[in-house]
């Protein structure tokens, strides 16, 4: 296996653990930055990748990791000659994308989200079996949107478009018109593995599947793609990933026509011809998710 994909994929797993999460030693973490177009860079920790976009308008964050890792966060934005951040987007309420809201709030922020990230984040829950407290109104997006919201900011135009969700009920992409940039959120991982459908959160591979069609329609081949987790990407790559989950979903489909229950499907094992590699997604997990997904799409 690739080393960096190994990484990401031990990072995610261990993220999304709760006594992982719980137990883990923040200090060891290390923040690394990569500069992917003029006032625009990913950051790299444990937990979800963020985006940063910066310039005379202010500094942009998108997803914020965990609050230890917030000090971390702060002296790579200001290494990058940024100011302090000003606007704060959430592409989904997990954990992993969430956790330094609070501090950032504090700071200041003004949080984005889809208006379900700000539902969900205020009543708590489950991600990945690993509980999640309510969180503090500083914590909470302050702006929430249903379909989108433009930010005209450091010379660009970031459209922040939610088209039906698809990891959960709250996803959302962002789109650097000019810079030809878009962040993906947890709709898309370049680790191996298979998605995460969370079906507990609004989660459902059909949506999934509609957003990454939309958002395939709307990028180019030169379009740098940054994944929830794993490396930077582009169109053909994430071209691939949708082709994958369409195949599943056919697999997964035939099996249910045939009368198959969900166990029953499981144990068929659709996709024992495919070589995805050991992640934090088996195949047995995606392959359950998505039977509930038809189930609940009517499929």
């Amino acid at each position: 296996m690739n080393r960096t994909l190994f990484f990401a994929a031990t990072t995610l797993a261990m993220s999304l653990s709760a006594p992982a999460a719980a137990q883990r030693n923040f200090d060891d973490v290390q923040i690394t930055t990569q500069e992917i177009a003029p006032g625009i860079a990913v950051l790299f920790g444990a937990g979800g990748n963020i985006g940063v976009s910066h310039g005379e308008d202010g500094t942009v964050l998108i997803d914020d990791q965990f609050a230890p890792l917030t000090g971390k966060i702060q002296a790579a934005i200001a290494e990058l000659g940024a100011t302090p951040v000003q606007y704060l987007i959430n592409t989904h309420w997990h954990f992993d994308h969430t956790g330094g809201n609070e501090n950032f709030g504090k700071a200041g922020a003004t949080i984005f989200a889809h208006d379900n990230v700000r539902v969900r984040m205020a009543a708590g829950g489950s991600a990945a079996g690993n509980p999640t407290p309510p969180a503090p109104k500083i914590a909470l997006p302050v702006v929430t949107f249903e379909q989108g919201v433009t930010l005209h900011v450091n010379g660009d135009t970031l459209n922040v478009i939610s088209t039906g969700g698809g990891h959960t009920d709250g996803d959302s992409v962002v789109h650097w018109v000019d810079a030809n940039v878009v962040h993906m959120g947890d709709l898309y991982f370049k680790i191996p593995g298979y998605p995460f459908i969370d079906t507990n959160s609004g989660g459902n591979a059909i949506n999934a599947m509609n957003t990454l069609d939309s958002v395939i329609r709307m990028i180019d081949d030169e379009t740098k793609v940054i994944p929830g987790h794993g490396p930077m990407s582009n169109k053909a790559e994430l071209v691939a990933y949708r082709a994958m989950i369409g195949q599943v979903v056919d697999l997964v489909k035939a099996l249910r026509e045939q009368g198959m229950s969900k166990d029953e499907a499981i144990a068929a094992k659709p996709l024992a011809d495919f070589n995805r590699g050991e992640g934090f997604i088996g195949p047995d997990a995606f392959v359950g998710a998505v039977y509930d997904s038809l189930v609940a799409s009517g499929g």
